[in-house]
C-alpha cells in the first residue's frame, strides 16, 4: 500500500465513522421518535441482541444465497428499516415509501451500471448512493434505540461482547474475511466507502452502527461530556487504530492484512469509556433528556 493509498485509506474512514457518529446525535436532537409504552432494556436484551448477530451470519446466508436472491433479501431489510426509523420524519407513508424505493433503485441502478464489479471505473455512484443508504440505516436504528431506552452500559457491554466476536471470527474461524468479500458490489450491501481506481476505504454497517449507538446513547447519558469523549473514542479506535495497525504490520512484515476487525480496538475502549463516564453520575434517561408533553384536559 503506497503512501497515498494509506492516507486515503485513514481519511476516508475516519471521516465515514464521525460523520455516522454525528449524523446520529443530530437526528437525536431534532426528531423524537415514538417510545414503547411498556418495557425497558436490560442485561437479557444485551445477550438477545448479541446471540443475534452471532447468528445472523448463518441465518443470512451470505455464502450460499444466489446472486439474484441476495439483493432482494437485502433491499427488503434495509427498506423495512428505513421506514420505521424515518417514519416521524417522513410521516405520510406514500412520501415515505416514495423516497425510500428511489434511494434503493437508485442503489440498484448504480449497482447494474458497475456490473457488480467494486473496482470497476464506473463504481463510484454506486458506492456513493450505497454508502448514504447503509448511513441513513445506521442512524435510524441508532436513534430507535437510543430513544427506546437503551443505556450506555448496556451499549457498552455490547460493543466489548463484538470485540470477542470479531476476534474470533478474524482468526480462529476466517469468517470475517469471507462475507466482507461475499457482498461488495452488490446492490444494498451492509457497507459504506468508496473505492477509486487504487484507493479504498470501506466500513462494515455493524461498525456503523455501533459507532452511531455509542455516541448517541452517550449523548443522551451525559450530555456534552458524554458526547466528546463518544467522538475521541470513534476517531481513536474506531478509525485510527483499525487503519494504522495493517499499515503498520504492512511496514514490519511485508505482508498487508486483509482484514482488522474494528470492534477488537473500539470495543474495550467503549467500555473503559463508560466506566469513566459513569464516575460522574447516573446516566440520563430519556425523560430526563426530553420530558414528554404534559397532557392537555379537552373542553366538554
Amino acid at each position: 500500500m503506497s503512501a497515498g493509498q494509506s492516507a486515503f485509506f485513514v481519511l476516508v474512514t475516519l471521516v465515514i465513522a464521525l460523520g455516522v457518529s454525528l449524523a446520529s446525535i443530530a437526528y437525536f436532537q431534532r426528531v423524537t421518535l415514538p417510545r414503547p409504552a411498556v418495557g425497558v432494556f436490560n442485561g437479557n436484551d444485551v445477550l438477545i441482541m448479541m446471540g443475534f448477530v452471532v447468528a445472523l451470519p448463518f441465518l443470512y446466508l451470505y455464502l450460499s444465497l444466489p446472486g439474484w436472491l441476495l439483493s432482494p433479501v437485502l433491499g427488503l431489510t434495509l427498506a423495512g428499516g428505513l421506514s420505521v426509523g424515518y417514519g416521524a420524519v417522513l410521516r405520510r407513508a406514500p412520501v415515505r415509501w416514495a423516497v425510500i424505493l428511489c434511494l434503493l433503485a437508485a442503489d440498484w441502478i448504480a449497482a447494474r451500471v458497475a456490473e457488480g464489479d467494486p473496482t470497476h471505473a464506473d463504481a463510484l455512484p454506486y458506492w456513493l448512493v450505497n454508502s448514504v443508504v447503509i448511513m441513513l440505516m445506521a442512524v435510524g436504528a441508532a436513534n430507535l434505540n437510543a430513544q427506546g431506552g437503551l443505556k450506555l452500559r448496556h451499549v457498552s457491554r455490547f460493543a466489548l461482547a463484538l470485540a470477542v466476536y470479531d476476534l474470533f471470527f478474524a482468526t480462529v474461524v476466517p469468517l470475517t474475511q469471507k462475507l466482507f468479500g461475499a457482498v461488495q458490489g452488490y446492490a444494498f450491501a451492509p457497507s459504506a466507502g468508496i473505492r477509486v481506481g487504487p484507493y479504498g476505504a470501506v466500513l462494515g454497517m455493524g461498525d456503523l452502527l455501533v459507532y452511531a449507538l455509542f455516541t448517541t446513547v452517550a449523548h443522551k447519558a451525559y450530555g456534552r461530556r458524554g458526547t466528546t469523549v463518544a467522538l475521541w473514542l470513534v476517531a481513536l479506535f474506531g478509525a485510527l487504530a483499525p487503519t494504522l495497525t495493517p499499515i503498520t504490520v504492512e511496514a514490519l512484515t511485508g505482508h498487508l492484512p486483509e482484514v482488522v476487525p474494528a470492534q477488537i480496538f473500539f470495543g474495550p475502549a467503549a467500555f473503559v469509556g463508560y466506566l469513566m463516564l459513569r464516575r460522574g453520575g447516573p446516566e440520563r434517561r430519556m425523560a430526563d433528556v426530553r420530558p414528554p408533553a404534559p397532557l392537555v384536559a379537552g373542553r366538554a
